[in-house]
């Protein structure tokens, strides 16, 4: 996992200290109050998100680097742009989920993309810093329709704050969905569109997954999960059991798990994050889940459009059973547009942008970026 090679270096020490803590606290608690520890943990924390601050800052001689609410869509929007060159092309990361935001943890994982990218990512409406600050009163308005319409926004906003005449678009897992309808709607503003995690058709989604996760299953000898499987058997599924089954067993196939708990790690440290950020991803999640999950259901391919007038790509994860492969190469055979590419990410999966995020950068500057060169 290449794309997940920072993750040791920057957890180590927050991983063996808080270790030592909780030993220390566990064999020592009666001699001293557990907020004591506490503190002690906070002020290594405030110490690696500072080193982290000066390891990953940008010269703004020439790069940018800033992070502020916009009004989008009616409403205050959390934004963070990050490029070390101005003259690079833009790209707008649109994350999954729904509700599940990347910024409080792609600061080491995104840095080699600033290189060769402005990197701009997005709190969604409901997900965040962006429901931190509106608060779940804003849950009536979370529609695709009015979701669609901010990320549109925010382009429009994008190409007049940094000069361009067009951006790229990325979009992972629910952020896939996002990008395809925004790029069908609005195509004048983007050079291109690049789907990962990419949704095809989630009419069939799970049942492909359920398929797909039974042969991987019987290829492994994983007895365990045959027998999960086989219990909850084949979706739909009358309760939230089924689906929680597929999602153990397609991250566990994919070797997402440690990458998953790394990013708990990553959100502590991060530059000018702080467990509040923490804890309003989570909530993001619940809120997002609860106005989105239903909305999407019914969309196959012709929902989320057929033709395009920008160039379509798909990288995806090889093993991904969370959006099958399968599905997501179908949809792209199936739509016009000028220009199309489908690549598969080998030992990836779901994840694959994040953790084989160099490979996922080598096919961006390959195949995408001269799209946007010298406009």
């Amino acid at each position: 996992m290449r794309g997940c090679l920072r993750l040791p270096a920057l957890l180590l020490d927050i991983v063996i200290f808080s270790a030592s803590v909780l030993a220390q606290t566990a064999e020592n608690s009666h001699l001293k109050p557990l907020d004591e520890e506490y503190r002690k943990l906070d002020g290594l924390v405030t110490i690696l998100r500072e080193r982290n601050k000066q390891q990953f800052a940008i010269d703004l001689t020439r790069g940018v680097d800033e992070e502020r609410f916009i009004e989008i869509g009616g409403i205050e929007q959390w934004v963070t742009i990050r490029g070390q060159d101005r003259d690079n092309p833009v790209l707008l990361f649109l994350h999954g989920g729904p509700g599940d935001v990347t910024n409080p943890w792609t600061f080491a994982l995104f840095a080699p993309w600033e290189k060769a990218f402005t990197v701009v990512q997005w709190d969604q409406r409901g997900a965040g810093r962006t429901l931190e600050k509106t608060g779940p009163a804003v849950a009536p308005t979370m529609t695709l329709e009015r979701m669609v319409q901010d990320g549109v926004e925010l382009a429009e906003y994008l190409r007049k704050r940094l000069g361009k005449d067009k951006i790229i678009l990325v979009g992972h897992s629910f952020g896939s969905i996002l990008g395809v309808l925004m790029v069908r709607a609005r195509p004048g503003l983007f050079y291109a569109y690049v789907g990962t995690g990419q949704v095809g058709d989630n009419k069939r989604n799970y049942s492909v997954a359920y398929d797909a996760l039974l042969k991987k299953a019987r290829n492994t000898g994983n007895a365990q999960a045959l027998r999960d499987l086989r219990r909850v058997g084949p979706p739909p599924y009358p309760s939230g059991e089924g689906y929680g089954i597929q999602r153990r067993w397609a991250n566990a196939f994919e070797g997402a798990d440690q990458f998953l708990f790394g990013t708990i790690g990553l959100a502590l440290v991060a530059p000018g994050n702080s467990v509040q950020d923490m804890n309003d991803s989570v909530a993001g999640q619940q809120l997002s889940a609860e106005r989105l999950v239903s909305q999407t259901k019914s969309l196959g391919p012709k929902e989320l459009g057929l033709d395009f007038a920008v160039p379509m790509f798909v990288f995806q994860g090889v093993e991904d059973f969370t959006t099958p492969r399968e599905l997501a190469r179908l949809y792209l055979a199936s739509i016009h547009a000028p220009r199309k590419g489908f690549v598969e990410i080998k030992g990836g999966g779901h994840f694959a942008v994040f953790m084989k995020s160099d490979v996922f950068l080598n096919e961006l500057v390959r195949r995408v970026r001269p799209l946007a060169v010298g406009h």
